[in-house]
């Protein structure tokens, strides 16, 4: 996908991502962007950084296509997180219902999946962020901080392959591990509960390696 495209559209998880987002866009010459955000997740501050910031709950699925659709959005990319938590305390409206409904298997890659297919049929198509992102990304054999000794990379090795199969369950994508030992699994709770649970875990002396497949 070029990273030319003139407007785009944004759905605004938590923390950083969807603002370093916009900012990255509008250097790359996009002169429209619609972010959609969702109430007690999305930072408020976004609404600096874009034309327009559309607030709905998590589960409005029918008002988050319109404010695209309305707004001659064809092209969004979605970006943050929603805390796990919410998702089973939605209310969701009638669109976001019957997709639910249509689902036999509830996980990321469903969801997300779904909400994509949605989204086509209003003539948005969900694109990945990462040509907009690529400035930011780091490239192969990149290291922040220490060098990593022998059996951090050996953790880090035996890791990446749990983390590989716990992704390809849908359980989740990071895991903390130690000395060859699996400390914790990141599940329904998400990434920062599992590293919080895998630092208890490691012991004062740390050590707890965090592993992660995407």
């Amino acid at each position: 996908m070029d990273n030319a495209l003139l407007t785009i559209g944004i759905i605004a998880g938590s923390r950083s991502l969807p603002s370093i987002f916009a900012r990255e866009a509008r250097q790359a010459g996009c002169q429209r962007i619609i972010a959609v955000g969702f109430s007690g997740e999305t930072d408020p501050s976004l609404e600096n950084l874009v034309d327009d910031l559309i607030w709905v709950k998590v589960g409005q699925l029918g008002k988050l296509i319109k404010a695209f659709a309305s707004r001659q959005v064809q092209h969004c990319v979605m970006l943050g997180q929603v805390a796990p938590r919410n998702l089973f305390h939605v209310q969701p409206d009638l669109r976001g219902t019957a997709m639910l409904l249509r689902l036999k298997e509830k996980n990321a890659h469903t969801i997300f999946g779904a909400i994509a297919d949605e989204l086509a049929v209003d003539g948005v198509t969900l694109i990945s962020a990462a040509p907009w992102l690529q400035r930011l990304m780091p490239g192969p054999g990149y290291v922040d901080g220490m060098a990593p000794d022998r059996g951090t990379i050996s953790d880090a090795q035996f890791g990446f392959h749990i983390a590989k199969e716990t992704s390809r369950l849908e359980i989740g994508q990071t895991v903390v591990v130690k000395n060859g030992t699996v400390l914790a699994v990141e599940g329904f709770e998400g990434t920062d509960a599992c590293l919080t649970r895998g630092g208890d875990l490691a012991g004062k002396s740390g050590g707890g390696h965090r592993s992660q497949s995407g």
